[in-house]
């Protein structure tokens, strides 16, 4: 710490005695204060503070530094009638006097100062302190909301694809036990179709064995057998012949197969083996309905 020059006329000290008029004159005096720096720093700073005190050595005025009401008061109280000589007494003790009284005043108030520098940092050290605190609580806070509105985003979204994927999943499903009904009613509608032709062929082949029989076949053999019962057979085996090869070019023998058979027979033991999973034998369901399209345009191909 080091001491400041002062202004007035008398000397070096702060204040200064006028001459020839008897009273101390209004003076200035500087000095330097080592205190802390910014907040939150280590290192120490030199701070300079300057203060004007009236004729009576009262502070009227201190700039570099804000004083509290305690400090005013202590200077207050040193710098009273009481505690110091009047201008006067200190004008006629001599001048080593009042120099000596004001170096003790202006130590003990660059001692004071020092404290109460010290206390308002320490005071704006703990509410910076407080104020971090608040900061981090309020950024915690909105980090919260924020990561609180992802999540609430995250499961919303996770809970729209799952809706969606259940929905496939259901329509995929009925669909495919859609095909297997039609499936059976086709296999239904191919099984009557068959037996309804097989009975037809039959009737048919029944009428002609009994036209055969009982129209161009003679009815009794004789022993003997002239020219004209040689033609009637002749007539009547030509005839037979004749209208046997009509009967068989009309009405062909026609053999039933079952459409797509294997494909038939895999898909109903894919249903039997997973009865509660159906979805596994659509693409099977989707191939035997390929086919039974294609044999269905093949056959009217073939009628037309």
């Amino acid at each position: 710490m080091r001491g400041g020059r002062g202004t007035g006329r008398g000397g070096p000290m702060a204040r200064g005695v006028a001459a020839g008029r008897g009273r101390a004159e209004p003076g200035r005096v500087s000095f330097g204060l080592c205190g802390t720096g910014a907040m939150g720093g280590g290192g120490s700073a030199a701070r300079r503070v300057t203060f004007e005190a009236d004729e009576n050595d009262h502070v009227t005025v201190v700039k570099g530094v804000r004083l509290s009401e305690t400090v005013i008061n202590r200077m207050k109280e040193t710098s009273s009638p009481g505690a110091r000589p009047s201008s006067r007494q200190r004008s006629a003790s001599g001048d080593h006097d009042l120099r000596g009284a004001t170096a003790v005043n202006e130590e003990e108030l660059k001692k004071r100062i020092a404290e109460e520098l010290a206390l308002e940092q320490a005071r704006r050290e703990t509410e910076a302190h407080k104020r971090l605190k608040q900061d981090q609580m309020y950024v915690r806070d909105e980090l919260g909301k924020v990561l609180e509105r992802e999540r609430t985003a995250s499961n919303e979204h996770l809970t729209r694809a799952i809706l969606r994927e259940r929905a496939a999943t259901e329509e995929e499903r009925v669909k495919a036990e859609r095909f297997a009904k039609q499936l059976e009613e086709k296999d239904r509608e191919l099984k009557k179709h068959d037996a309804y032709y097989k009975e037809q062929l039959a009737r048919l082949e029944e009428r002609v064995r009994h036209l055969i029989w009982g129209f161009y076949l003679p009815r009794r053999l004789s022993r003997s057998i002239n020219l004209k019962s040689a033609q009637f057979y002749k007539v009547t085996t030509e005839q037979y012949q004749k209208a046997a090869n009509e009967v068989e070019a009309r009405f062909k023998r026609y053999e039933s197969h079952p459409i797509c058979a294997d494909l038939q027979g895999k898909i109903l033991q894919c249903y039997q083996q997973n009865s509660h999973e159906t979805l596994s034998c659509s693409a099977l369901a989707n191939q035997y309905l390929h086919c039974v399209n294609h044999a269905k345009q093949s056959a009217d191909e073939n009628w037309n």
